[in-house]
């Protein structure tokens, strides 16, 4: 067989160069003799390379200093619990945008500590677009705003910061952080499991303002507050290493790139050419309306729903890997992150244009 290109939703992809060097140094890193995953977390050793790793994430996201950069275990979906614990601090009330599966399950587990109010509810349009901001139903008294920039399974992404007008912006950039630049000064706490943009699964990143650093109620598990793990230097219990090391290679390998400006031209130019080439082929078709659509995750269907099962199986075939829609919406998708090459892009174009050839 020849490449094969991993559209997977996550875990994903991670950059080829990023897995090739982890390779040649998985017995030895930094000629320490040692193997990433077996090094002590309090060792120098390793904690030459956290502190790398957290110093490129900074330059990265130009993250400032009076915000804590936490790498935690537990995936995003312990954030969707821990965010309203360490934030309600004495309200009982938060804003909600749902806008597809991920943030329903957010709000799913914030209900179960506060008052959620729907400030946005895409899903009588199917999650296909988005509001304007004129119909938000935002609450001033919230104790914040959580989001979901992009909703891989939907497809949907914000093109655009909410503005919440000076309460706290929680944002779920599980999908898209490190995909294009954005301001974490307009962010109260920003969290992503790194399985999709950073590395491998087993690993969150936190990035959180002091001012938020401030405890959780008496009678919850220590694990859950995020002063204790800003204040442990993410080593309140032993971290996820192996995953660490990784995440760190793989901010290396974006910085080498040129960075998150650079990229973000590459992901514009690969989700540009897939739609143009869906919009245009009158056999496929994408739910999402334009303006809405996700650079990072790509929906598709066939009319003929019965082409579905053969579309995958070809494609598994010919190294197309994952492109099996979500069980929840079914169809294909294609999720297309940093570490997806253009080349990639292009080999599934070609291969949809000619399945559609022989079955259209």
């Amino acid at each position: 067989m020849g490449h094969v290109y991993n559209f997977s939703a996550g875990p994903a992809a991670l950059p080829r160069e990023v897995m090739q060097r982890a390779r040649e140094e998985f017995l030895d890193v930094n000629g320490t003799g040692l193997a990433a995953l077996e090094m002590s977390h309090r060792s120098k050793s390793f904690i030459a390379i956290a502190e790398q790793a957290e110093a490129d994430l900074r330059e990265l996201m130009n993250i400032p200093a009076n915000y804590k950069v936490l790498f935690l275990q537990g995936g995003a979906t312990m954030q969707f619990g821990m965010i309203p614990l360490n934030l309600l601090q004495g309200k009982n009330k938060a804003d909600y945008f749902l806008t597809g599966h991920w943030s329903a399950r957010a709000v799913d587990d914030a209900r179960r500590l506060c008052e959620v109010n729907l400030a946005v509810d895409a899903s009588d349009n199917g999650f296909t677009r988005l509001p304007p901001s004129g119909e938000w139903r935002l609450d001033g008294d919230a104790a914040y705003v959580h989001y979901t920039p992009n909703e891989t399974i939907h497809g949907l992404e914000f093109h655009e910061i909410p503005e919440t007008g000076g309460v706290p912006l929680v944002a779920d950039m599980s999908s898209n952080i490190l995909s294009r630049p954005v301001d974490v000064t307009r962010f109260g706490l920003i969290y992503a499991g790194a399985q999709k943009n950073i590395g491998p699964s087993g690993l969150t990143v936190v990035i959180v303002r002091e001012d938020l650093l401030k405890g959780i109620p008496a009678g919850y598990p220590s694990m859950l507050d995020y002063a204790l793990h800003a204040q442990a230097g993410s080593m309140y219990n032993t971290p996820p290493t192996l995953a660490w090391y990784l995440a760190g290679l793989v901010f290396d390998w974006l910085k080498r790139q040129g960075g998150v400006a650079a990229i973000e031209q590459v992901n514009i130019r690969k989700a540009a050419k897939l739609y143009e080439y869906i919009d245009g082929s009158g056999f496929y078709s994408n739910p999402v309306e334009k303006p809405y659509r996700s650079r990072m995750n790509v929906p598709f269907r066939i009319a003929d729903e019965s082409l579905h099962a053969k579309f995958v199986q070809e494609a598994e075939a010919a190294g197309l890997r994952n492109l099996e829609g979500h069980r929840a919406v079914g169809g294909m998708r294609a999720s297309i992150y940093n570490a997806m090459p253009e080349e990639g892009v292009d080999a599934l174009i070609e291969f949809m244009r000619e399945f559609a050839r022989r079955h259209g």
